[in-house]
């Protein structure tokens, strides 16, 4: 397979591959993608991954492609079926870790290093504090303690089966579904009584300990707080080559055309790793990162990268989107159920708690090496220090590089270190000397003059444990906790911004200005495999946010519920919420949901010491609520009532997405109106056969008819329409925003096309509608690229209430550029 020429890169479209939609199933799809307007179609991760995995992140052999979704021959003849009509094809990277999970010996560079220790030939794969367990590698998997375990006789000695890989015939442990390396000569040892036992095991490289000694036993880097991901070193060139050389065989055989890297935070130094594969692909491959942005915070300028993934664009997008009405009302009603009314409260809260409880072996590990560094200090004080910072940085992490020449972006790469430094000394002022010291040594390591080795691998250790303290809690303790507005609970996403609603339009603006100077490739996106709720239920939940009789009549009679149920006021405003988004989920969907969001808020019940009783009781809740009853029928009597501020927004946050500076990526499945919630409900099959059929009636007749209809005209259309006019949509076309008053919403792109919808529609109803609200475009001739309708544009601009007399969204073009297309 040679080079393909490929259309440029206008459009990508998310597909997750799994046994269940292989390669093949793919293939059938694109037709459609091509029909929609895709440029590129975008892969879940391709490499061989755990047996039944959905999502494929949980990589163990880089040496083929997973058999699951028809292994290399079946992603070749994909790629063929894309080349064939244009579509390039983009894959995702996951650099940062590989699966270690039961059958261990499903990943052969682990099972050697679990058979030989710190000796083994790829021992430097992986990411193990040896010197903690004098060279054995911490396995905390026992359901007890060690002696118990052995005393009930659960652990055996045995020989590998056949069909056990590279444990075929090798002596082994075995201890329930987990299979354990001899290492050499051990097998020879006496075992016939538990003590006998006992010796052999403690002459292996692993060492077994109950999963309550985690903390003290594990000392692997893990992907956050899961066992079963072990961090990888691609850091090291040799292994960077081994983990890569299949995808870059795949890229110049001109299978592949772009990557999306996965989780670029948790590697030791991002910056070089980005450069690394930048100079090993062909001039101009598109490379993203799924880098998480808070707040203001930007790509680091010095990345050999496109862009982001998106997550940055859809925070800035919702924040525009919020009515600024009704923020009052949501408050007041959040406040009412009595829960936390400061999110950045509930934020540091649910940080230190990720912090100081659910990343308690990575918090060690750091402990054990800032007492190398900084001997003079005591060691409980540095501990609290420790602690501090990693709750005090407010972004996921800071790029302080050991070893690397020095750079123009340096300053902007340590600063969160610094700012961080200064929570942390406002909040804990008697830890100053500790506080100073630590962040001294982490911003330059080298310049420890006690230990600069342990120093180093402090820092860089430390930067890649802010990211999981950042992520576990925030986006999976506090999101499931604070339910002022759940629209807003998103990856990336800061809930704040609904508290100040009506600078959100200036945070999109600024956020796109940023984006067409330094970003123009980088992906703006709405759902993902990631996300918490996809963009239509989020666009229902804001539609009713915005109408403040219909918003507290809802939390009103959800708190009476709850109250009859024993369930907390806080539960009760996110099931509410959730049937708002949702509609009329079944009980299954429902009852996942829930469960989920339960446990991940560790309150009251969690995944290791659930509380079936509570859950029972808001369970039975949630079905109350989804039957009927006061809860039921007040929202359904306010959905009814904001069927056109749902429209409104479904269809502004879609073109929207579309037009901003950027790739649009369009997860599977969206394109109509697609009510998900968070994984694993977004992965629940997609009805291609049904968007396939509804495409094409929408070509032949022109006419829609429900919102699904519309959302895929919009989305077809504008697709479509960035391939005809790059001098609009490409790189270099720049970004004004529409300034019309505060219920128009808009921006030009490369003085070309216009993007106008309309803002907090509920209260324009209420204020009379658009009157003579003039939109001050360009004098020409525009064209409305989803109607064909004209508006001839003089110097007072054009009128709103005829450009939205179609619709609460509209397109204009240059009748000139729409004409022609590229110039």
């Amino acid at each position: 397979m040679t080079a393909p020429s490929t259309r440029p890169l206008t459009a990508t479209y998310r597909l997750q591959l799994h046994a269940g939609f292989t390669c093949a199933d793919a293939e059938q799809v694109v037709p459609y993608l091509h029909a929609l307007g895709v440029s590129h179609v975008y892969l879940s991760p391709v490499l061989t991954a755990v047996p039944g995995s959905e999502h494929g992140y949980d990589v163990l052999d880089h040496t083929q492609v997973n058999p699951e979704i028809g292994g290399r021959e079946g992603l070749e003849s994909l790629a063929r079926a894309c080349h064939d009509v244009g579509i390039g094809v983009v894959v995702d990277v996951v650099p940062n870790h590989m699966a270690m999970v039961a059958p261990l010996w499903c990943n052969a560079p682990l099972w050697e290093v679990l058979r030989d220790g710190p000796t083994a030939s790829r021992a430097a794969w992986f990411d193990v504090d040896w010197d903690h367990l004098g060279g054995r590698f911490g396995l905390p998997v026992l359901g007890e303690d060690l002696d118990a375990v052995l005393e009930q006789g659960q652990i055996t000695l045995g020989t590998g089966r056949d069909d056990e890989g590279p444990a075929a015939g090798m002596p082994v442990a075995r201890y329930y579904e987990h299979v354990l390396p001899l290492a050499p000569g051990t097998e020879t040892m006496p075992a016939g009584t538990p003590q006998e036992l006992a010796a052999v095991l403690d002459a292996q490289r692993w060492l077994l300990a109950s999963w309550r000694d985690a903390a003290d036993v594990l000392n692997y880097r893990r992907f956050f707080e899961v066992d079963g991901l072990i961090g990888v070193r691609v850091e090291e060139p040799d292994i960077f080559a081994a983990t890569h050389e299949l995808l870059l065989e795949l890229h110049r055989n001109g299978v592949v055309d772009g990557f999306r890297i996965d989780h670029p935070d948790g590697l030791a130094d991002p910056t070089a790793y980005l450069q690394e594969l930048t100079d090993a692909v062909r001039p101009g491959t598109p490379v993203w990162v799924e880098k998480i942005l808070e707040g203001d915070e930007r790509l680091p300028a010095g990345w050999a990268c496109s862009g982001t993934t998106g997550y940055d664009a859809n925070a800035a997008l919702s924040a525009a989107l919020v009515d600024p009405t009704t923020t009052e009302v949501v408050s007041r009603e959040w406040e009412a159920t009595g829960g936390e009314p400061d999110v950045h409260t509930e934020i540091e809260r649910c940080k230190r708690l990720a912090a100081t409880e659910l990343l308690r072996p990575e918090v060690a590990r750091l402990l054990r090496r800032a007492v190398e560094a900084l001997p003079a200090l005591d060691p409980e004080r540095l501990r609290e220090a420790l602690l501090e910072m990693l709750v005090s940085v407010h972004v996921y992490r800071a790029y302080v590089r050991p070893g690397a020449p020095p750079d123009e972006h340096d300053e902007a790469m340590v600063a969160p270190l610094f700012t961080g430094q200064e929570r942390a000394l406002a909040a804990r002022p008697d830890l100053r000397e500790e506080i100073d010291a630590l962040v001294t040594v982490l911003a330059d390591p080298q310049g420890c003059s006690t230990d600069p080795l342990a120093a180093t691998d402090l820092c860089v250790r430390f930067q890649q444990t802010t990211g999981p303290v950042m992520a576990k809690g925030i986006e999976d303790t506090a999101f499931y906790r604070w339910h002022r507005l759940v629209a807003l609970n998103e990856v990336g996403a800061d809930p704040a911004v609904g508290l100040d609603a009506a600078h959100g339009v200036a945070t999109l603006h600024a956020w796109a200005e940023h984006q067409a100077e330094h970003w123009p490739q980088g992906m703006t996106t709405l759902s993902t495999h990631d996300t918490k709720r996809s963009e239509d239920v989020r666009a229902r939940i804001l539609a009713v946010s915005g109408d403040a009789d219909g918003w507290t009549r809802i939390s009103q009679a959800a708190r009476a519920a709850a109250d009859r149920h024993g369930v907390d006021g806080p539960t009760a405003h996110l099931i509410w919420q959730t049937l708002v988004g949702a509609g009329r989920v079944d009980h299954e969907r429902l009852s996942t949901y829930v469960t989920k969001a339960l446990r991940e808020a560790k309150e009251r019940t969690t995944w290791t010491d659930p509380d079936e009783d509570y859950e029972a009781r808001v369970l039975a809740l949630a079905d109350e609520m989804l039957a009927g009853g006061e809860v039921g029928d007040a929202i359904a009597a306010t959905l009814a009532d904001n069927v056109l501020t749902t429209r409104t927004l479904t269809l502004a946050q879609k073109i929207l997405q579309l037009t901003l500076p950027g790739i649009p990526d369009t997860y599977q499945g969206s394109g109509v109106v697609d009510l998900s919630l968070v994984d694993p409900d977004n992965r629940r099959p997609v009805d291609y056969d049904e968007r396939i059929a509804r495409l094409d009636r929408l070509d032949a007749t022109g006419w829609t008819g429900d919102l699904s209809d519309e959302v895929l005209w919009v989305t077809s259309r504008v697709l479509r329409l960035r391939a005809w006019l790059p001098q609009a949509y490409g790189p270099g076309a720049g970004y004004r925003p529409v300034e019309a008053g505060p219920h128009v919403l808009g921006f030009l792109r490369g003085d070309v096309a216009a993007t106008l919808t309309i803002r907090a529609p509920r209260s324009l109803g209420a204020e009379g509608g658009l009157g003579d609200t003039r939109i001050p475009l360009p004098p020409d001739l525009w064209v409305d690229a989803l109607t064909g309708a004209e508006h001839p544009v003089g110097e007072e601009g054009a009128l709103a209430a005829e450009v939205f007399a179609g619709g609460p969204v509209a397109l204009l073009v240059r009748a000139e550029h729409l004409q022609e297309g590229a110039q």
